[in-house]
């Protein structure tokens, strides 16, 4: 003897909550509503208050997608809403939903100094690191959510360098775990430096994302959508509103709304190559998918990219600040702005032998961070005040 499985569906609940906000409890009431809107607007396709009661039910559980133009028409027109803000491919659960896995990388920045720089290579244990782009050090530390790398630089940049795998069936709900998880991340970085080397603002640490996506969930003319979407994340999501279930499926609307419509952005950057790969940077972060390993950018590339800038950026900030607290920047003379004009050589100017995908790479996580007129301000800072 078999046992039927009941179908499970995902309710609306964009719907139900405007309906409520609305005032209407019950279905019916709201029926009601769009029916005398109908009328009101002449549009002559108006469905009955009961079809249009049943149609709610179907739409509100999650039964069927909202595709008939008249009941989009009408919920836009009731709830004062655009299509985007309400609608979605909402028919199956998301356990039923194609999943994506990627590495999530993550780059949790602070400064600490150049004194604090030292005390922490010490107490942590670091080793000269191998391979990257201006002289650091590095030491694995513990962490509760992943594999993490400190990295510590002798002008007093900090890096922890954290990874952690991820499997999900939307972007919207990689968007959600982001913004709950940047916060611990930057607590828990916070409370590690503390007895050792405190940060000088704890304002001035940040988390940088990077997406390695291992397996795609979206088929091939979607694939590049999907991915700009990915590097930019907070499009999916409403400024200082609670992430509950609510706001969620609102992300999820907005996602699918945004596939359909080939999103894009003029802060994206991409850096991927036809047959081999896709890359996009953006000031959110960088989302890679290598579909030629072969031939393709490589994991440790992508980070160490990030490393060297992520740090300089730590850097310029620290100089930043204490110009605008009306103060003449001092860093030690080794770090001054020569040094600078040498990171600035190093992350600017091309290699001889520099892979063209690597180059682009370069640029385009360069163009969309905005570090140059960054560090082109702190080296004419310094060369001001004649620090070194």
């Amino acid at each position: 003897m078999s046992t039927e499985v009941p179908l499970q569906f995902k309710p609306n609940l964009v719907l139900v909550n405007r309906r409520k906000a609305a005032g209407w409890e019950s279905r019916k009431r709201a029926a009601r509503e769009l029916h005398r809107v109908g009328q009101q607007r002449g549009i002559r396709e108006t469905p009955t208050v009961e079809a249009i009661e049943k149609a709610m039910y179907r739409h509100e559980t999650g039964r069927v997608a909202v595709t008939d133009p008249i009941y989009r028409q009408l919920y836009c027109l009731v709830y004062d809403a655009k299509p985007h803000d309400l609608f979605g491919e909402l028919t199956s659960g998301a356990e039923d939903r194609p999943h994506f896995s990627a590495r999530s990388h993550k780059f949790v920045t602070a400064f600490v100094g150049a004194d604090g720089a030292a005390r922490l290579r010490e107490a942590a244990g670091c080793t000269p690191a191998v391979g990257e782009w201006h002289t650091c050090c590095s030491a694995p530390v513990e962490h509760p959510e992943g594999d993490c790398t400190l990295y510590v630089w002798p002008c007093g940049s900090v890096v922890f360098h954290l990874v952690e795998p991820v499997q999900l069936s939307t972007i919207a709900a990689l968007a959600a775990w982001r913004v709950a998880s940047y916060g611990d991340n930057i607590a828990w970085a916070i409370d590690y430096l503390a007895p050792i080397s405190p940060v000088e603002d704890e304002s001035a640490v940040y988390v940088l994302g990077a997406h390695w996506v291992v397996e795609p969930a979206w088929p091939a003319e979607l694939l590049g959508t999907a991915l700009r979407v990915m590097s930019t994340p907070k499009v999916l999501l409403h400024r200082d509103r609670p992430m509950d279930d609510e706001h969620l499926a609102h992300a999820e609307l907005i996602e699918q709304s945004l596939l359909s419509e080939a999103y894009d952005h003029v802060g994206i950057e991409s850096f991927g190559v036809q047959g081999i790969s896709v890359g996009y940077a953006s000031w959110s972060g960088v989302v890679y998918h290598p579909i030629s390993a072969e031939r393709s950018l490589t994991e440790a590339e992508v980070i160490s990219c990030e490393l060297a800038i992520q740090s300089m950026w730590a850097y310029c900030d620290a100089i930043a600040r204490q110009v605008e607290q009306g103060r003449d920047p001092w860093v030690p003379s080794e770090y001054g702005w020569r040094y600078l004009r040498g990171v600035r050589s190093r992350l600017y100017v091309s290699r001889l032998r520099e892979p063209g995908q690597h180059q682009a790479m370069r640029r385009a996580i360069l163009r969309t961070c905005d570090l140059m007129p960054a560090l082109d301000q702190a080296i004419e800072t310094l060369r001001e005040t004649d620090r070194g």
